[in-house]
């Protein structure tokens, strides 16, 4: 999600012989039609659908802070008097312009210090955590906004918990030290590659404490299965695997668990990229996994990845959205298959998901889309399940970015286009009375509340 990560993807669009936008109207009769271009330069939606700017980064929030910059995950939560409540990660290093500080850290001594995860010695704090947003449907207004989760770094997609709270992950490695990132220079004084959990209720800015048991990593996107509680989580890197966190206790993360390793079961080490000739995953092919116990979780070598692939994990080519559809969690590898482009995996849990004998009803996976020079999707991100069952995916790409819709028979179309700016978008997420759809511009700062008619595609 860095602009590091565009040298690649631009080489690539530059050797494409079709855009997004010439395939899209190829694919207007499969969704909710063509795309009209908006006056204002925001987002492009189709005909009858309506967008608003519910947040702004730099605007001063309830607490006397600053909306920071570079919203990425985000869920909406049920609130009280059917309001809705929004929790979103910020993509942040510890650069105060982008932060909640203020460019001066003018307004650092408006939080509590022990709120703030590594206050940076007060020099250069962490500028990413979450914000939390009480938004009013009927009145189409953001009722008030905090920052929930302070001096974290890189937060990235995260997920939500079936219990009520926000799992923030940062996307980042970084150890206790001094150095310099454009001209500035940086001082931790932590430890970073955590998971932070932050329940939707919260009203202040939450204790910052890491879940050490799911493993240090550049983590992604976690999602929990609803039955068992176990809590899946990809990892944004090159050569990344797909992990799960069993719990100690079910919705009690912070008691510890046994993190592991998806493997193809009697393929260890499998590369699922198709990068190379050999031993290729297809689409639409069921193979059956295994999973594999991860040690040293909290190594500070930045080698989980590796040391699980030598143990027989498979392997994905950054490993980033990660929803549930009740039945399947879909995960996105963002420059996986053999052009480079992305692809979609589903993984469909066992009967018997994380027991002792799940070896009797082993889970399975299957590559369901791998994007091509003609296909309308590239480099998928965040992913969700809509109110109508498709699945609708935040592209990534080095131009100008859309919402791709997939539907359960493998048709795609473009249900809005950011063609404005090169900007990703991110965040994607239903009310839970899915009538309003949420998505974040990430480098324009602005988050969006889409309404529709949905309906039409129920």
């Amino acid at each position: 999600m860095f602009n590091r990560r565009r040298f690649l993807q631009t080489l690539l669009a530059a050797a494409a012989p079709a855009t997004n936008s010439s395939l899209a109207s190829n694919f207007e009769n499969v969704g909710f039609g063509k795309l009209i271009a908006d006056p204002k330069q925001i987002i492009d939606l189709p005909k009858d659908f309506r967008y608003q700017v519910i947040c702004r980064a730099g605007d001063e929030m309830d607490d006397g802070l600053l909306v920071p910059s570079r919203a990425d995950g985000m869920s909406a939560f049920r609130g009280e008097n059917d309001r809705i409540i929004l929790v979103c990660n910020h993509e942040n290093s510890p650069e105060p312009h982008y932060g909640p500080f203020g460019a001066k850290l003018e307004r650092l001594t408006q939080i509590d210090r022990k709120k703030i995860y590594d206050f940076g010695k007060g020099l250069t704090p962490g500028c990413g955590g979450t914000t939390t947003i009480v938004y009013d449907p009927h009145k189409q207004q953001t009722e008030r906004q905090h920052l929930s989760l302070a001096g974290t770094e890189q937060n990235c997609a995260g997920g939500s918990t079936p219990w009520g709270s926000w799992l923030s992950c940062e996307e980042c490695f970084k150890d206790p030290s001094s150095g310099f990132k454009n001209f500035q220079k940086i001082q931790r004084e932590r430890e970073h590659g955590y998971i932070f959990e932050v329940p939707a209720s919260a009203h202040v800015t939450v204790d910052p404490i890491p879940l050490k048991a799911m493993g240090r990593f550049e983590h992604e996107a976690a999602a929990v299965h609803p039955q068992s509680g176990i809590v899946y989580m990809t990892e944004d890197k090159h050569r990344s695997l797909l992990y799960r966190f069993i719990p100690t206790q079910p919705a009690k993360l912070h008691l510890g668990g046994q993190l592991q390793a998806l493997c193809i079961a009697d393929k260890p080490s499998f590369d699922t990229r198709n990068w190379f000739n050999g031993d290729d995953i297809k689409v639409g092919k069921w193979l059956e996994t295994c999973w594999i116990d991860l040690e040293q979780v909290d190594s500070s070598r930045n080698d989980l990845r590796l040391r699980g692939y030598d143990a027989g994990a498979a392997r994905f080519a950054r490993g980033e959205g990660l929803c549930f559809t009740g039945k399947d969690f879909v995960f996105t590898a963002t420059i996986g298959g053999s052009d480079r482009l992305g692809q979609i995996f589903a993984y469909r849990p066992s009967s018997k998901e994380g027991h002792p004998d799940e070896k009797s009803a082993p889970g399975a996976l299957k590559l369901i889309v791998e994007s091509t020079t003609r296909s309308l999707l590239r480099h998928a991100d965040n992913i969700i399940t809509s109110p109508w069952g498709d699945l609708i995916i935040c592209e990534d790409t080095a131009n100008h970015c859309g919402l791709v819709g997939i539907r359960p028979d493998g048709k795609q179309y473009l249900l809005a286009d950011n063609a404005y700016t090169n900007s990703e978008l991110a965040g994607i997420c239903f009310s839970p009375d899915r009538s309003v759809m949420f998505v974040n511009i990430q480098d324009r700062g602005y988050t969006l509340a889409i309404t529709g008619p949905w309906s039409t595609l129920g």
